[in-house]
Formats: structure tokens, sequence, C-alpha cells
């Protein structure tokens, strides 16, 4: 009788220590992440608002983290390529996103069938910042006002041309809604040229390439300061405290132009652990009050506004939502969605 009875007991208690052991040996590989050098993709080029961010976040992150975390651009098609490297990556947190206004929300809500990717797809770790958005000119332009290149919109249309960061970036959304609230004809709407990113779009006005451009303002504002651009408009609801000549677009009758801003955030790929989450949006937390990187931020006209991972969520939701509405009022919507 007693045989019988400590047997399974025995085997019992074998069991549960084997599954003891397994548990914990997952618990322990899962709580040493990251145990190697993290990657965060900029899915636009060098100098813009996707690459400062990027780098101001990897030099934070790595200090809470305590391993390198590393930038590469991975540029092409308005930021689809970088953020379909993401979205595809294993979702161990080893390969991140600088996420972006236009890869992230303007693109899966206007052309859906170029990006392949949702709005959704991604793992929501965290906001970083908004960037104020505004309008430049070179600095030596005779357009010296909001006014006066208005003005020379709608003289000169489609002989005067903007650079953007590509098709469907804020840098010719902004533009685009600029020109709906001015009731443009094709004819007097200006040409738009693409380059590689915002960096290369602000330079292509610093050289003369192009007439204005519009952007989220922090890559424009050392050309500013020195002069080499001079800025005409800002959408902030007051002005800014690095640019307080620069009116904003409600003091000009260009209220609706408050709805675009530029923005970055921290995404992953899907289906990341929980664990993995965790850490990065705890992570998130911790670098929303490190002097460096609120001192990076705010040397770049940005303002911090870290988010939780159900927050960001939220936000992403909007602005897609947003730029759905605004492509549909402009029919630009892809034919086949």
């Amino acid at each position: 009788m007693t045989h019988r009875t400590v047997r399974p007991v025995r085997l019992l208690t074998a069991a549960a220590l084997a599954a003891v052991a397994t548990f914990s040996g997952t618990a322990f590989a899962q709580s040493s992440y990251p145990d190697k050098a993290i990657t965060v993709v900029a899915p636009y080029s060098p100098g813009g608002d996707a690459d400062i961010a990027g780098r101001n976040f990897a030099a934070a992150a790595q200090k809470v983290l305590g391993q390198p975390v590393v930038v590469i651009n991975k540029t092409g098609a308005s930021g689809v390529i970088g953020s379909s490297m993401v979205v595809s990556a294993p979702p161990d947190g080893y390969t991140l996103l600088l996420a972006r206004t236009g890869s992230q929300a303007i693109l899966p809500a206007i052309q859906p069938t170029s990006t392949k990717y949702k709005w959704d797809d991604y793992t929501f770790l965290g906001m970083l910042e908004l960037n104020p958005y505004g309008c430049a000119v070179n600095g030596k332009s005779s357009y010296r006002t909001m006014d006066d290149l208005v003005k020379a919109i709608r003289s000169r249309g489609t002989s005067l041309n903007f650079g953007t960061a590509g098709l469907m970036t804020t840098n010719d959304m902004g533009p685009r809604q600029l020109f709906k609230l001015l009731k443009l004809t094709p004819a007097q709407t200006p040409t738009m040229i693409p380059y590689k990113g915002t960096g290369e779009a602000v330079m292509s006005v610093v050289a003369g390439e192009t007439d204005f451009s519009c952007g989220s303002i922090g890559p424009f504002l050392p050309h500013i300061k020195s002069g080499a651009l001079r800025a005409v408009m800002i959408t902030n609801a007051e002005r800014m405290a690095e640019l307080p000549d620069v009116p904003t677009a409600r003091e000009l009758g260009y209220g609706e132009m408050e709805k675009i801003v530029g923005w970055s955030a921290v995404f992953g790929p899907p289906r990341m652990p929980a664990d993995v989450q965790a850490k990065l949006a705890a992570a998130l937390q911790t670098i929303a009050k490190d002097p460096a990187w609120l001192a990076g931020t705010a040397q770049t006209g940005s303002l911090p506004y870290v988010k939780s991972p159900e927050e960001t969520r939220a936000f992403t939701k909007a602005q897609y939502e947003l730029y759905r509405s605004l492509g549909e009022s402009l029919g630009i919507i892809d034919a086949k969605n």
C-alpha cells in the first residue's frame, strides 16, 4: 500500500520540478533582454526628422538598456522600404522602427496598396515627440512673408516648385492642405519636387533648387537661425519661442493647417513578447526624464511627447483617420481602396 502511494508522489514531484526548471529557464531568457545591440531603422535620409529623432533616442536608450543602440537609414518609397523592413523583422526586440507620420499614418491611409502594411500592423511601444510644422523660403528670396509666397503661388502656379521628402509625407500633405485652403486651380498649383528625405528637401531650398518647403521645423531651424532660410509660417497654436517673429497659421487665416504636425514614435514588429514590450515601454518612460534627451529634443525645436503603448496606438489611429479624411476630400485615395 505504501509503495503504491509513494510512487505517484515521486513522479508528480519530478514532473513539477521539471516544469519549474523549464519556466525558470524561460523567465531567465526573457529577463536577459537585451543582451546584444539593438537596431533602430530610420526610414528617411540622414539629417531629416526621423534621423535626428532616432539618434537622440538611441543615445538615451543605450544608457537605459545597457546595450548599443544603432540607427540605420533605410530610405526609399517615402519611408515604405524602412517601415516594411521592420514589420517583417523577427519580433525579438532587436529591430525597432523610428515611426513617422508619413510612413505610418499618411501612406497607409491614402496608398495602402503601396505600403502593403496597415497602420496597426506594428507593436506600439511609445510616442517620442511632436514636431512643430512650418514653411520656409530661401533667406535671399524676394518672398519675405507668407502673403508674398501666396501671391507668388497664385501668379506663378506650376512654374513655382517646392521640395518634399517624397509623395505622401508631411512635406507633401501640408502644402496640399494649404493649396486646398487657397482653392487653387491645377494651373495655379506649384510643382512638387521629391527628395529622399526632409534633410535633402531643406537643403534644396538652401541651395535655391526649390522655391519653398514645408515640414517639421527641426531640420529647418539651424538654417533659419543662420539666415540661410526664412520661415514664413508655423502651424502651432502659439508662436514658437525660438521663432518669435514667425506668425502662426491661425494668425494668417489658415487655421485648418494646425492639423498638420510631425511626430516620432517607436514601433516594433508585430507579435513582440509581452516582457520585451514592457521593457521597452518602461525604457521610454525613463528616457522622458533624461536631461540629455530633453535637451536634444528642444534643440531641434521638437516637443517631448512620450506616451504609453495604448496612448500611442490611439494617437496613430487618429492621425490615420485624419489623413484618410483629407485624402478623400482631395480625391487622392488609392482607387483600389
